[in-house]
């Protein structure tokens, strides 16, 4: 039986998410979780133009998602990791198939718990928006997921669907950064040949240190 701890639930999946961040240098593991980190904690504002419509015309073939859930979760994962300045979404950048091909892989509990929850968002949302998530007005899928998206202050009876969106944000964020999008978001340039070393830049010393505070990791 699994436990409802949602930050219990996190941690054990990111176990499973290493596999994927493999494929990124492990010299971006730290680089990638504070940018992971400082994605989600914007509040995303609404795109003038619908994400999912642009998605829609990518030629992909699902693997276990059927057409309803794979909607709502290119919705979602552009509310996870919203196009900025410096790259595209979360959908531009392939997201939304990489959940479906990891989903198919895994199966089990995890398809469980992701279908799960997709179908909770629905049903909350007709009960009190009459429209299924996806086609909800950007307002309204908010307040929905302002009551899942932050654990410490989500209500008991929210409890299964904050654990739910925990593993999905985990999965966007793991497919983003493993993109080649998303390492071309990361600021690391590469390692880079030099007539002599004269050790770590103060500056990049003191970020180093601030990351570890933030991750509780023991970098250096």
């Amino acid at each position: 039986m699994r436990k409802n701890d949602p930050s219990d639930r996190g941690r054990m999946k990111r176990r499973d998410m290493l596999k994927v961040i493999s494929a990124v240098p492990a010299a971006l593991a730290p680089l990638g979780a504070v940018a992971a980190q400082e994605r989600t904690k914007r509040v995303p504002s609404p795109a003038a133009s619908h994400p999912k419509q642009e998605v829609a015309a990518r030629p992909y073939r699902l693997e276990i998602l059927n057409e309803r859930e794979y909607k709502t979760i290119q919705v979602l994962s552009d509310w996870i990791i919203p196009a900025d300045e410096r790259s595209g979404s979360a959908t531009d950048a392939g997201v939304p198939e990489f959940i479906d091909d990891w989903l198919n892989f895994w199966r089990g509990n995890m398809l469980a718990e992701i279908q799960g929850g997709l179908m909770w968002l629905d049903i909350e949302c007709n009960h009190h928006y009459g429209h299924d998530f996806a086609d909800c007005a950007p307002a309204d899928q908010k307040k929905i997921l302002d009551r899942i998206a932050y654990p410490k202050t989500a209500a008991l009876d929210d409890a299964n669907a904050v654990a739910f969106f925990d593993e999905l944000r985990d999965l966007v964020l793991g497919g983003f950064y493993s993109s080649e999008m998303g390492v071309k978001d990361l600021p690391y340039l590469g390692n880079k040949m030099v007539a002599h070393w004269e050790g770590c830049p103060p500056e990049v010393l003191e970020k180093i240190r601030e990351n570890e505070a933030k991750l509780g990791l023991k970098l250096l």
